[in-house]
């Protein structure tokens, strides 16, 4: 018998309760494919513990950057990840082992009074702590000829509904994903279409990472893997990388995989920059075979950033004024 089938796995987590409830399913999945315990160690991140706007802490890495110490020290075997947490590039010494199924990439509003966001009253304050929910929000708003005011929130799901709860605020923005998997979609009271609000690249879906030199779990955790869900992520986080920005930047992409009948066989990739206010929003798809590598995925999320660059992006994303 393996030695090591009584060792525990120790899967490296955040502690907010939505990261506990994602690094739980994870965990359930690699012990029924292993056979071993495993075990959550909770890990502080510096995104946990600041009490700063994300903008002006550097946003991308904060939440990564400790799970990611506690591999290469060896203090933990795997790590689980928020996809649009992860910076764009990846460390030599550790590997994304496997991308699960995505769940719902969509934005939702959880308002006062059950209302959706065409509901809402001209001058209606919206919190959310992402630039990109931000510039995205104020032009969906413009479209249907009324003003509101985003407001900056930080904080986890409990304290953000609170704000709507205690009147502060009258709506909040957060990820559908979240609010499924802690079992709250019900107080959604608007799912955000995409064609209104596109997505942070890679939301919805998990990265889990390990060391690039475990190949026996890198193999074991490669049975979470969804390929779709992989290219999806890996074109829009190359989207997001081409464009230089980090997850603070206003940013929105989404890659769908379009079916002929029961046949996948194309993938669109829309992405979105645009300023805070919403004034100025640039916006393209791109349409192509459904990548069937890295290199692949890689080069469509490039190309709609090429040309997003040629339609004006960059001088967009120099606005940072949060």
């Amino acid at each position: 018998m393996n030695p090591r089938l009584d060792e525990p796995l120790r899967l490296g987590t955040r502690r907010s309760k939505l990261a506990m409830s994602q690094s739980g399913h994870v965990a359930d999945a690699v012990r029924a494919i292993t056979g071993r315990p495993v075990e959550l160690v909770e890990i502080t991140t510096y995104g946990d513990v600041s009490r700063e706007n994300l903008a002006q802490i550097g946003g991308t890495g904060v939440f990564v950057t400790a799970l990611r110490d506690a591999l290469l020290r060896g203090e933990v075997d795997f790590a689980v990840h928020s996809l649009k947490d992860l910076p764009t590039s990846q460390p030599e010494e550790l590997v994304i082992a496997a991308m699960p199924l995505r769940e719902d990439p969509r934005d939702a509003l959880v308002a006062r009074d059950g209302l959706t966001f065409e509901q809402l009253p001209d001058g209606a304050r919206i919190g959310t702590g992402s630039p990109r929910r931000m510039a995205q929000l104020n032009h969906y708003a413009r479209t249907l000829g009324k003003r509101i005011e985003t407001v900056a929130i930080r904080g986890n799901v409990d304290t953000r509904i609170g704000f709507v709860r205690d009147g502060e605020l009258d709506a909040v923005v957060l990820a559908a994903a979240g609010l499924n998997r802690i079992g709250r979609s019900a107080e959604v009271t608007d799912f955000l279409s995409v064609d209104n609000v596109l997505p942070a690249p890679g939301q919805g879906a998990l990265a889990v990472e390990c060391l690039a030199s475990d190949a026996e779990l890198i193999a074991a955790l490669g049975e979470l893997d969804d390929p779709h869900t992989r290219a999806a992520v890996t074109a829009e986080r190359s989207l997001l990388a081409a464009l230089e920005a980090g997850c603070s930047a206003p940013v929105g992409a989404l890659a769908d995989l379009l079916a002929d009948g029961q046949a996948v066989n194309e993938m669109r990739l829309r992405g979105v920059v645009g300023t805070l206010d919403g004034s100025t929003l640039v916006q393209l798809s791109t349409t192509g075979p459904v990548p069937q590598s890295y290199d692949e995925a890689m080069a469509l999320g490039r190309e709609l950033a090429d040309e997003m660059l040629a339609k004006g992006a960059a001088g967009l994303m120099g606005e940072r004024s949060l």
